[in-house]
């Protein structure tokens, strides 16, 4: 007899019942060190105080009211990306899924409007994730995503991540754009070289196409700068983000430029939920929080110390782990042992870290960890890489 909520996740035997900063207790008194934060969508850790606050103020005055009339938390969570940002527009959505959905139609929209309609083509890369909508399946690709879903969206093109000259070779009168990441969470904590996405940038501007960025997992200040791409000194088209930009709340976005965006006329797109009082009061206070002085400074030196001691972590447990990867506190640990045990092994040691591809455990913190968790991570990844020793 099939479960009343639908059995499409293999779930972990645990049930959390309240969070608190990097912790979570289990619903039998457990206390849990979150490395995962909800997979990356608790940027401020959880029942963050200025969060909790801007919550329930909001919703003692106003839940939802739709996009037919005007919204100040909207409008003011949009002035907040734009200053801080490449773009000079932002649609919000409720998740990376519908992100996607929107970068998609605004890239196609674009070329539609200037005459060129045959200019449907997006190029993508193997071990990317972009949802699980029709467009973000058809997107990604893989066997997993797409068997069984009858016939894909047309007009993706699959590439090799890495490689720039099938970029080039790949680019005809049909394209549209280059979609990429840029830190694969899914495909197993795969940041693209700096060089490569100021590559990536300068191909699509001489071929006059666009660069989409989904900066779902690696965005809002999870690489120790507000964006990933920010690292490598370019700034994209379209960009999607979600995950950490609500600290909880279910929030999207689409950040664009004026020009990308030119073709998203009234009536073009639109979402009844999307940027509600609820979820743009909190995403206002999520952006200030991660902008203010100091904080992505913060950020960085603590990712700097995580890293160092992960390095001995593996340098004392070879056969577990291979290498660690990754930009700021969006790390992977390579194993040897497979993922699957050693996230298991971590549920057993009071540690929460979550798997990717490439056999790869995901660490995915609050922003807001202290020394103090970090020194505690590393005794319980220390505990469970001894008991996959001992198994």
């Amino acid at each position: 007899m099939i479960a009343s909520v639908l059995p499409t996740y293999n779930r972990a035997p645990l049930e959390f019942v309240k969070g608190e900063g990097s912790w979570l207790f289990e619903a039998d008194g457990r206390r849990f060190l979150d490395l995962g934060s909800g997979i990356a969508v608790n940027a401020l850790g959880h029942a963050h105080p200025k969060l909790v606050e801007v919550l329930s103020t909001q919703a003692q005055n106003l839940w939802h009211v739709s996009n037919l009339y005007k919204i100040p938390q909207q409008e003011k969570l949009a002035d907040l990306l734009v200053d801080h940002s490449f773009a000079d527009t932002v649609f919000f959505t409720n998740s990376g899924t519908e992100a996607c959905e929107l970068a998609v139609k605004m890239a196609r929209k674009y070329f539609y409007e200037k005459g060129q309609p045959e200019r449907v083509e997006i190029l993508t890369f193997d071990g990317s994730f972009h949802g699980r909508s029709s467009a973000g399946i058809a997107a990604a690709g893989t066997k997993k995503m797409v068997k069984g879903f009858g016939p894909l969206l047309p007009g993706f093109v699959h590439l090799t991540f890495g490689d720039l000259d099938g970029v080039t070779n790949a680019i005809s009168d049909q394209t549209a754009a280059i979609l990429i990441e840029p830190v694969q969470g899914e495909g197993g904590i795969r940041p693209v070289p700096d060089a490569e996405l100021k590559a990536l940038r300068q191909i699509c501007d001489e071929a006059g196409i666009l660069l989409i960025l989904d900066e779902v997992q690696c965005g809002v200040g999870r690489t120790g700068k507000l964006f990933a791409h920010e690292w490598a000194g370019i700034t994209p088209d379209i960009m999607m983000v979600a995950k950490g930009i609500g600290g909880g709340f279910p929030l999207g976005a689409v950040l664009a430029t004026e020009q990308a965006a030119s073709g998203m006329t009234a009536g073009t797109h639109g979402s009844t939920y999307g940027g509600n009082p609820l979820g743009c009061a909190v995403g206002c206070a999520v952006v200030e929080e991660v902008m203010a002085p100091g904080f992505l400074e913060d950020v960085n030196r603590k990712a700097g110390l995580l890293r160092q001691r992960l390095e001995g972590l593996i340098a004392d447990h070879p056969e577990v782990f291979e290498e660690v990867r990754g930009s700021g506190l969006m790390l992977g640990l390579k194993c040897k042992a497979a993922n699957g045990d050693v996230v298991a092994a971590g549920y057993d040691n009071l540690v929460i870290t979550v798997p990717a591809a490439d056999n790869v455990i995901r660490l995915l913190p609050p922003l807001t960890l202290s020394e103090e968790d970090i020194a505690e991570a590393l005794v319980r990844l220390e505990k469970t890489a001894t008991q996959i020793e001992a198994a």
